[in-house]
């Protein structure tokens, strides 16, 4: 049996992957976290997030499950998550990583914590992105400069985070695969006379509108051609399936950094 805690417990994501836990009989949740100013901080979970009570109250402090669980699966803030890995470092567990919006500092926590105990950091657990993604090398070092690339997502009006960390991890993966630095060759929004685009550009786009769960498209623009490849989210369910797969998974791996490549076989 996976015990697993939960940080971000009380969000889109985490509510959803929590419900979702019920249905894996190797799987049982025994910790669920969210900032300790959350209103419902000292209720049950599953009276928080509608799935009836689970015995499980939700806390601050994520050492307050130290101990107990074998999995920490964070969707939380970048904060929150650089919190929880500092928390922990003392005494670390295997964790799933899917918060987005993390700076280069964030990351960097990440990586130094993967040093003592595996972790699976993945801005989107979805079968069918990473798939998308490993296609994208390929696509790219045929096309090479001969067509312009640009990446459009959109999500629900609540996001906080922009671009997307999938349509981040989109444009990474493009530009290692073509040997451009992407910071030098992103371009994020156009506006006014601007002039030509260069070839070397990536443009990421965003959308925020209502209630998408999260669409992405990658387009190739050629001479007389396009390509698009598009991947659109009808449910969150398909990201939270993904993070308890990454769960089952990386707790039988030896420490260092994983992403959904390395879960789904991939690599």
């Amino acid at each position: 049996m996976l015990n697993i805690t939960v940080t971000g417990a009380a969000g889109k994501m985490g509510s959803r992957i929590i419900a979702l836990s019920k249905d894996y009989k190797d799987i049982k949740l025994v910790g669920a976290v969210e900032r300790k100013e959350h209103k419902n901080i000292g209720q049950d979970i599953g009276d928080i997030i509608g799935i009836g009570k689970t015995g499980i109250k939700l806390v601050s402090n994520v050492k307050d499950v130290e101990g107990k669980t074998n999995v920490c699966i964070d969707f939380s803030s970048p904060e929150s998550t650089s919190q929880n890995l500092k928390a922990l470092s003392g005494n670390p567990v295997p964790m799933v990583i899917g918060t987005t919006g993390l700076k280069n500092e964030d990351i960097e926590i990440i990586k130094s914590y993967a040093q003592k105990t595996p972790c699976v950091f993945a801005p989107n657990m979805s079968v069918g992105v990473n798939l998308i993604l490993k296609v994208l090398v390929d696509i790219a070092k045929v096309l090479n400069d001969d067509y312009d690339i640009e990446i459009i997502e959109a999500h629900h009006r609540l996001k906080k985070d922009a671009p997307s960390g999938t349509a981040m991890k989109m444009a990474q993966v493009i530009a290692e695969a073509l040997g451009r630095n992407l910071e030098d060759t992103a371009v994020y929004t156009r506006k006014g006379l601007i002039g030509e685009r260069t070839k070397k550009e990536i443009g990421i786009q965003t959308i925020r509108a209502g209630d998408i769960v999260g669409e992405h498209t990658v387009l190739f623009g050629g001479l007389g051609e396009r390509i698009e490849i598009t991947h659109k989210a009808s449910s969150r369910d398909t990201f939270a399936r993904g993070a308890l797969k990454a769960a089952l998974w990386v707790h039988k791996q030896v420490p260092g950094l994983y992403d959904m490549q390395d879960v789904l076989g991939l690599k």
